[in-house]
């Protein structure tokens, strides 16, 4: 619709939204819509189809007066009978789901639902096409054979190949389902233990192959942790801190820590997590990138769980400090998981207020705050597990307000995530949800008990179903 009517020029399009949206301010008598705009991201997100969630109501009602459609029908993929040719097949149009993951069986990958972090989003974890999966296992078959070809020690391919598999799967993590990654952590993990466990190291080039083992193992921590076995998960965290101290990476040492604490808090366990927060920060000493800012944002939440408001305030406004101090390490420099962005640290704060419970409008302006932080992030800063547990945070903090009908709008688009996107925190998080509901009388309505239920039928089949 866009080509269409030749608005597929950011000016363009800005200046007929703007248009409209005065005219819909006039018509409406609604200030609020006078002057709102869209942001040069924003279009090109819309118009290229990478839409995670709805748009805000006011938008989709400008969007709806621009093309006369609902903004479900610009959004939503179109019918295979109806797709124009390839050339103008782009504007508002969500590509189709691609195929489900490689890793699943036929009979499991059958049953999988589209759509992603809402139902009008393209799908950013589903598996491959099958030439796409047959490169794919070309690339590690070379590496592996890189890897013994090189002989009795490890050349610079080998390990520049190894470098840059893991740093792949560091910026995957936060964006893709486990289901497509967690075959290729295993098999990364196997090769870097093997080269170390056979003495075919360099002294020069141990502590680099030691930190990639780590930092593999940590992932793999994190994989354990989403299907819910914070055993295995604490069991590669000191596989990676083992890892870490053999390189003697202190970043790796404080990054470990947090991964630990992280387990400890969605297992129920604050103390723990406090502990292991102070601990990575006694590790830290003068590392300056931002797992000095997750650490603190870990405390925060930690200690909210345990009701101590003013060791909470107190790591908040730490996390602020550091983030002020903070300069790009080498973990930082593998992004995704290996990175603490701003956006996560406004989720974690929020989470921190909610939980605490003292200030329900404060924790509700703060968990909106995040929510649009990740509606409008940087793809390097997007991960759908945090957007998700900021959503959720929303949700509580409504309902500690009353605004049943508000949580239910809040917690939508998680409600809509597919199975192997529901991994153990976001599973958790819902369950929180449903305990608010149930502890407070205004949620014994209609929309609260619909809310339980599809609560309910979401936790019943999480992500550890399609991973045996």
């Amino acid at each position: 619709m866009t080509l269409q009517r030749h608005w597929q020029v950011y000016e363009t399009f800005r200046l007929r939204f703007e248009s409209t949206a005065n005219s819909a301010a006039e018509q409406e008598n609604d200030l609020r819509l006078r002057g709102l705009s869209v942001s040069k991201r924003q279009f090109e997100r819309w118009y290229g189809g990478a839409v995670k969630t709805r748009p805000y109501p006011d938008q989709c009602r400008v969007l709806e007066a621009m093309f006369g459609v609902s903004v479900d029908v610009l959004l939503a993929p179109a019918p295979a009978a109806s797709l124009p040719a390839p050339a103008v097949a782009g504007s508002f149009v969500v590509p189709p789901p691609r195929p489900v993951p490689v890793l699943l069986p036929s009979e499991q990958a059958a049953v999988l639902p589209a759509g992603g972090p809402s139902n009008s989003e393209t799908r950013f974890d589903a598996g491959t096409t099958e030439l796409e999966r047959q490169v794919a296992m070309a690339a590690r078959r070379a590496l592996r054979f890189t890897a013994l070809a090189e002989g009795s020690s490890i050349g610079p391919e080998t390990l520049g190949q190894i470098h840059d598999e893991v740093r792949r799967l560091t910026v995957a993590y936060p964006r893709l389902a486990l289901p497509t990654l967690l075959g290729d952590l295993v098999e990364v993990q196997d090769l870097t233990f093997r080269l170390l466990e056979h003495g075919r190291v360099k002294p020069l080039q141990a502590r680099e192959l030691y930190l990639l083992a780590g930092i593999t193992s940590g992932m793999l921590a994190k994989a354990s942790h989403d299907l819910g076995n914070p055993s295995a998960a604490m069991m590669q965290a000191r596989t990676a801190f083992v890892c870490a101290d053999n390189a003697d990476h202190h970043a790796m040492r404080a990054w470990v820590r947090s991964l630990q604490s992280l387990i400890s808090y969605w297992a129920g366990r604050p103390g723990e997590a406090a502990e292991y927060a102070a601990l990575g920060q006694s590790a830290a000493g003068d590392v300056r990138g931002t797992t000095g800012v997750w650490l603190a944002c870990l405390s925060a939440r930690a200690h909210s769980l345990l009701g101590d408001g003013e060791a909470t305030r107190a790591a908040i406004q730490q996390a602020e400090e550091s983030r002020g101090a903070v300069e790009p390490d080498d973990l930082d420099a593998f992004g995704g998981i290996m990175t603490f962005p701003v956006p996560r640290q406004l989720y974690y704060v929020a989470e921190a207020t909610v939980q605490l419970g003292e200030d329900a409008a404060l924790g509700e302006s703060q968990s909106e705050a995040a929510v649009a932080a990740y509606r409008d992030a940087f793809e390097d800063e997007w991960a759908f597990g945090d957007e998700a547990g900021a959503q959720t945070d929303l949700a509580l903090a409504r309902i500690a307000r009353g605004e049943i009908e508000g949580a239910a709008e809040a917690v939508r688009p998680v409600l809509d995530l597919p199975i192997e996107q529901r991994n153990f925190g976001i599973v958790s998080s819902t369950q929180r949800v449903h305990a608010a509901l149930s502890a407070d009388s205004r949620g014994n309505g209609i929309v609260g008990v619909n809310l339980r239920q599809e609560i309910e039928a979401f936790t019943a089949t999480p992500t550890s179903v399609l991973v045996r």
